[in-house]
Order: C-alpha cells, then sequence, then structure tokens
C-alpha cells in the first residue's frame, strides 16, 4: 500500500468520521486516494476554516478532529487554528504535506519548517520522511493527541512518502519512552483534599474546561448538590453546570459575576478544578483569593503553581482521581452541608440581588436583550458557538448553557474568526444539536469565506451577527483607558454583511429597530438551512461587570446605576 492509502486505511482505524482540508500540491496523491476511497471530505475556502472546523467538532464531541494541508502556505494557514487548540486542550490531527525529501532543507518551492514553527504550540509533531515509520507516526498522533491533556498533534509528510509503498500493518500497540497516557495520582493527597474541605466554612468550586475535557461534570454536580458548596466557572466552564442549577454562581473573572467574583475573594477554601488561574479570573495574582486555603485538581504538572501558588495539588486525571474524592467525601456530606450552609445561603442570596443586568432601551436592539431573548426561546438542545470579543462575553453572561459541550468558544487565545468554521465542525460532528452561531461585525469577516462552505453543504447552522459597527471590546478599552481615541476600531466598511451572506449562497436578513427582535429570532430559528441575521445595536455599549487590569476581583467597574 502506499503512503496515502496508509493514512487513509489509518483515518479508518482510528474511527475518523471525516476529515476537513484544502489540496494542494504537496499532498496530491492523499487527495487522489480520497477520491478513490470517496473518503468523507470538507472542502472549506480557507485552511484556516479546515482547522477551527476540526476543532469545534472535538470541543462538540470529544473525539479527535483531523484536517488536511498542503505544503509551506497551507500548512502555515494552520498556525492560528492549533495555536488556539492548543491553548484549549483540544485533540487535533493536522496533516500536512511537506516537499519530497531529497528537497526539504534547500528552500523549495512551497517549503516551511513546519515542524519548527508549531513546536512551542503543539502536544508534539511528526516529520515523515521514510514510509515505514508512517503507520507507528500516525498511531502515536492519535495516542497522543487524546490521551492525558488532550492537544493538537501535527503529523507533517514528505511528498514523496506518499506515493512509496510498503506493507500495511497498523499496530495494535505503542510503547513511547515516558509517555504512557495514564495519570494517576497520590491517593494520600485526596485524603488531605477531604480533610481540608471537611473543615471548611466557606468553601467554593471552581471549575474549568478540563472538567469538560474528562467528561466528569455530572461528579462535580453531585458533590455541589449533595453538600450544598456554591460553585463557579471559568469561560471554559460553562455548561459543566447547568445555567440555573441551585448554588452555581455563574462565570468568574474579568467579565464575571458579582456574587461569583465575591465570593472567590471571601471563601476560606477554595477548589479548584480542571482550571489554569488563567490571568483573565485571577485578576491580581497576589490578591486572588486571599483569605483561603487552594486545592488544585489537575492532570497537568506544569500548571500546578503556574499562576496560583496553591497549598494542595492533586494531580492526576479527572477521572481518577474526582469519582474516588466523592467516595471519599460521603461519610461527611451532612457535616459538610451543615458547616456550610449560613455561607451557601449568603452567596446565594448575593447572586438573587446581584444578577448580570443591562439598562433598558425603549427603542434600540441591545445585544444583552437579544441574547437573553435567543436563550429563552431556543431548546437546552442547543449549542451556542461564539466568535471573539463583547458578544462573547454577553453570550457568556446572558445565555443560558445546559449540559457540557454545549457552549464552544476560543478560550485561552481568543481568536477571531473562530466561530463560523468552528459551528460547522459542532454541527457536523453534533447533527443531533441545534446549533447557533452568535458573531460580531469584526469576526465575521475574518472567515467569512466560509459562509461558502455551508451553502455549499447545506449545514444547518444559525447565525447572529451582533453589528455594532466597531471593535466591540478594543473600544470599550479605548473609551476606558485610552481617553476615547478610537484608532483604528471604528468600523465604517461600506461591505454589506446580508448581502455576502446571500452572494455565498445562504438567506440573511437584518432588523434594526427593538420591535422587529422577537420576530426575527422566530424567522432565524424557523427558517429550513443556514441563516444568516444581522441585528444593528448600538455601538457605546461596555460589558460589565469588568474588571480591570491591575485590580482585584472585588474592584469591579460596574457601570452606569451599578449595573
Amino acid at each position: 500500500m502506499n503512503g496515502a492509502g496508509i493514512v487513509i486505511e489509518s483515518l479508518k482505524n482510528e474511527g475518523v468520521e471525516f476529515v476537513f482540508g484544502y489540496p494542494g500540491g504537496a499532498v496530491l496523491t492523499l487527495y487522489d486516494e480520497i477520491y478513490k476511497t470517496n473518503f468523507p471530505h470538507i472542502l472549506t475556502k480557507h485552511e484556516q476554516g479546515a482547522v477551527h472546523a476540526a476543532d469545534g467538532y472535538a470541543r462538540a464531541t470529544g473525539k479527535v478532529g483531523v484536517c488536511i494541508a498542503t505544503s509551506g502556505p497551507g500548512a502555515t494557514n494552520l498556525i492560528t487554528g492549533i495555536a488556539t487548540a492548543n491553548i484549549d486542550s483540544i485533540p487535533l490531527i493536522c496533516i500536512t504535506g511537506q516537499v519530497a525529501t531529497p528537497l526539504i532543507g534547500r528552500d523549495s518551492f512551497q517549503e516551511a519548517d513546519v515542524c519548527g514553527i508549531t513546536a512551542p504550540i503543539t502536544k508534539h509533531n511528526y516529520l515523515v520522511r521514510h514510509i515505514k515509520d508512517l503507520p507507528r507516526v500516525l498511531k502515536e498522533a492519535f495516542f497522543i493527541a487524546r490521551t492525558g491533556r488532550p492537544g493538537p498533534v501535527v503529523v507533517d509528510i514528505a511528498k514523496d512518502v506518499f506515493a512509496a509503498e510498503t506493507e500495511y500493518k497498523y499496530p495494535a500497540e505503542i510503547c513511547l519512552r515516558g509517555y504512557t497516557g495514564k495519570y494517576i495520582g497520590d491517593e494520600k493527597k485526596i485524603d488531605r483534599a477531604v480533610d481540608m474541605l471537611r473543615t471548611a466554612e466557606r468553601p467554593i468550586i471552581f471549575i474549568g474546561g478540563g472538567v469538560i475535557t474528562s467528561e466528569t461534570s455530572q461528579l462535580v454536580r453531585e458533590m455541589v448538590q449533595k453538600m450544598n458548596i456554591p460553585m463557579t466557572s471559568t469561560l471554559m466552564g460553562l455548561g459543566a453546570a447547568d445555567a440555573d442549577s441551585a448554588g452555581y454562581l455563574g462565570m468568574a473573572g474579568m467579565h464575571g459575576s458579582y456574587a461569583a467574583n465575591m465570593a472567590i475573594m471571601k471563601c476560606d477554601l477554595l477548589l479548584g478544578i480542571g482550571v489554569r488561574f488563567d490571568d483573565r479570573v485571577t485578576g491580581v495574582i497576589s490578591e486572588f483569593a486571599p483569605k483561603a486555603k487552594i486545592i488544585h485538581f489537575d492532570i497537568d504538572y506544569a500548571e500546578i503553581n503556574k499562576n496560583i501558588a496553591v497549598n494542595l495539588s492533586v494531580v492526576g486525571d479527572l477521572r481518577w482521581s474526582l469519582p474516588l474524592f466523592q467516595e471519599k467525601l460521603c461519610p461527611y456530606n451532612d457535616i459538610i452541608k451543615e458547616n456550610i450552609q449560613k455561607w451557601y445561603e449568603n452567596v446565594v442570596k448575593i447572586h438573587t440581588a446581584r444578577p448580570f443586568k443591562y439598562k433598558n432601551d425603549k427603542n434600540n436592539i441591545l445585544a444583552q436583550d437579544a441574547i437573553k431573548k435567543l436563550s429563552d426561546i431556543v431548546t437546552h438542545n442547543t449549542a451556542i458557538v461564539t466568535d471573539v470579543g463583547q458578544h462573547q462575553m454577553w453570550a457568556a453572561q446572558f445565555f443560558k448553557v445546559y449540559g457540557p459541550r454545549n457552549f464552544i468558544t476560543s478560550g485561552g487565545l481568543g481568536t477571531m474568526g473562530f466561530g463560523l468554521p468552528a459551528a460547522i465542525g459542532v454541527k457536523l460532528g453534533r447533527p443531533d444539536k441545534n446549533v447557533i452561531l452568535l458573531s460580531g461585525d469584526g469576526s465575521i469577516m475574518m472567515n467569512c469565506q466560509e459562509l461558502a462552505t455551508l451553502a455549499d453543504y447545506n449545514i444547518n447552522i444559525k447565525i447572529i451577527v451582533i453589528h455594532n459597527h466597531v471593535l466591540g471590546m478594543v473600544t470599550q478599552w479605548q473609551r476606558m483607558f485610552y481617553g476615547e481615541r478610537y484608532s483604528q476600531s471604528l468600523l465604517n466598511s461600506k461591505a454589506d454583511i446580508v448581502k455576502i451572506a446571500q452572494a455565498m449562497g445562504i438567506k440573511g436578513f437584518r432588523i434594526k429597530v427593538k420591535e422587529e427582535l422577537i420576530n426575527g429570532l422566530q424567522q432565524l430559528l424557523h427558517e429550513q438551512g443556514p441563516v444568516l441575521l444581522d441585528i444593528i445595536v448600538p455601538a457605546e455599549e461596555d460589558v460589565f461587570p469588568m474588571v480591570p487590569g491591575g485590580k482585584r476581583l472585588d474592584q469591579m467597574v460596574m457601570g452606569e446605576d451599578g449595573l
């Protein structure tokens, strides 16, 4: 079998449903094999669209997403998507073509050092020069991508390897020196965590994306319910707890809820589960949870004490540590519940009194109102995908998420242009879900070419563009910290987003006044196939609460009238 055939057979062996990609010279033999075998392939309009789509598929399903690009510019067009997946721990396999083996290192046509470029932003990468290495490399790549802390793996394959032939035997097992993919930690540390929680009076559980990745959301929910421990989450942890769960305080951090941030500042024990303690959730690091002992459950040693110094670390797969932690807590559930009852009632009362709010506008459609009303009329079987900016934060605040893998967003890298191609991957991976993309007039233009991909494959995604004619988060910072000097952030574009959508082959319409909002949302949801709704909103709206840089979580700027 030739190398191209080996790639396709290996993908089948790994259970890959389809790949996203774009052909080019170095991968023509592989694409010829795709043609011969009729292997499912989604042709995006740009390589960045392919990698974000594979990423969205992986986030929505928990499976490994796969994308293909040619050498040189094809491979380098994947870089932003690889970095996006890497920082959010998303399992990807990125197969790239490379120039033929004799031409490597000679600055040949469409040559780029893909392994060198991607080394800092991948979990691992390979350059395959010999056909006999290909089956082993592909087996290892999938194993590395999906095990432990997941992440992207690049497999760069020389053009001549695709054409070379060898006897094909896909390895049944692999042996990687120093890496087993299993993370079993120290059980004695779990005992210490139980003791710390048992004696705490003001504990809070702080969950991140690791809870969703490890499929342990239900375990965390059960702990919260049994002991009435207040809980908050990062942006990446949204959905691990249902939006209206008792004791859930919403998202914490820069644009988090008042109750969540105040609870972190006042708690005496903070239990971080699958979180990175990113700067967007900590505020001033030295004054994060100043009254608390901190326990950190995480799979990756590298995250321990990286940002926040902790009192106890439980390093290991959450699928190992959390069931054991829950089991050891069972004899103390009622004691803990009684110890913290006043604390629980107090923080819930604060959250009830100080929810996310926005001012009323009699004439204009407000983004917050549009997102809240959307949330009210869709079913719980809805996955919301966002781009990056103000609309992303408003979605995190006002769209009620029910269940893990139903809030898909670029967290750590904050990648504008992520949303549209990611939504394609989400819908293809979860065809049973209603998939809605929330974007902005800045973000949507970053990868608007993928509107044509929606049309080509008739992928049923509903798109809402929050259109305020500015780079919203940029102008908010310029308004607050740069004397209202709106340098290059006013989008006085002559481009018509609705007409762009229509030109790409999908339906599009626009609403401008408040009276049109409900009917516009209902029309969007009831239309068949992909549809875009452009909602015109004021440019001056800001996202509040906000914790400015260099401030503590309890030094939130609340906006007008304390909103």
